[in-house]
This record gives structure tokens, C-alpha cells and sequence, in this order.
């Protein structure tokens, strides 16, 4: 009979290991998508800017949440307008011209090029940061913990960098 006791104590430990480590993976991967999530909605506008209005915009004004300008056109089919906006002035100043994107049927601007592209994806950076610090504590996989903070540190700094050099 101790031998069957032992048995069964093991099998539920099994189980129970197997079950943390099944919702703390469904809890990582839901942060992930979470940051993906909200990155692309900026992020596509960036990255698949085909067939959208491409120019330049010089910042005159920012208010507080936002900074605006001309825009100068440099896509075919793009026209000049007299105020467009960007927002998250962090990543902007006035007097400086920035390359853009604009959003489709809006006057909403969105910086492209690399330094656009990295803080399109900051949501996800922040995201693979938290995710790490869940698939430590919560699966015990240290090894792919450190893989997800080094990619989410890397993405933030690299991030950072771009926004501050053109800046």
C-alpha cells in the first residue's frame, strides 16, 4: 500500500506542476499577444505604408498630447496639407521636420522610418519584459526568461536610441 500512496502523491504533484506551468504559459502568452496587440495598431501603419500619404511634416506647435504641422507630400497621390498631427510629442519636438505617414482619411500623422518602426513596437518591448518576469517566477524556464527580457530590452533601447538621434 505505500508503494500506491507514493505513486498517487507523485502523480498529483505531476499534475499540479503541469498545471502551473500550463496557466502561467497561457498567462505569458496572453501578455505577449497583448503587446503585439496594441503595437500594431501603429506599427502597420509604419511598416505597410504602400499605398498611403508619405511626406514630411515640420512640427511648429505641441500642445499636450499632441504636436502638429505642415505636411509636405513625397508619395505619389499625397497631398500638401496645413496642419496635420502626431501624436505622443515625446518622440517629436517643434521646429523639427520628421518623415511621416499619414492615416488613412484622417490628418493623423505617424513618424516612419526606423525610429517609427521601434516605437511603433515599444507596447510589445514592455510586454516581452512582464511576459520574462512571469515565465521565470511562474514556469521555472529561467533560460527562455532571460531570451524574452533581452529581446524586450533590446527593443526598448533600441527604441529609445532611434527617437533620441532623431530628435
Amino acid at each position: 500500500m505505500p508503494a500506491t500512496a507514493s505513486t498517487a502523491r507523485q502523480a498529483s504533484v505531476t499534475a499540479l506542476r503541469w498545471g502551473r506551468v500550463s496557466a502561467m504559459g497561457a498567462v505569458a502568452a496572453l501578455i505577449v499577444f497583448a503587446g503585439v496587440w496594441g503595437s500594431w495598431g501603429t506599427a502597420q501603419q509604419v511598416m505597410l505604408s504602400k499605398g498611403r500619404e508619405q511626406g514630411t511634416v515640420r512640427v511648429t506647435a505641441c500642445a499636450r498630447d499632441v504636436c502638429s504641422g505642415p505636411f509636405s507630400p513625397t508619395s505619389a497621390g499625397a497631398r500638401a496639407r496645413a496642419r496635420v498631427e502626431i501624436a505622443q510629442p515625446v518622440a517629436v519636438r517643434a521646429g523639427r521636420t520628421y518623415d511621416v505617414v499619414l492615416k488613412p482619411g484622417t490628418a493623423d500623422a505617424v513618424r516612419s522610418g526606423p525610429a517609427g518602426i521601434l516605437y511603433a513596437w515599444v507596447p510589445l518591448g514592455g510586454a516581452l519584459l512582464l511576459a520574462s518576469v512571469v515565465v521565470a517566477g511562474g514556469m521555472r524556464l529561467t533560460r527562455v526568461a532571460w531570451v524574452l527580457a533581452g529581446c524586450g530590452l533590446t527593443l526598448l533601447t533600441g527604441a529609445f536610441l532611434a527617437v533620441s538621434a532623431g530628435s
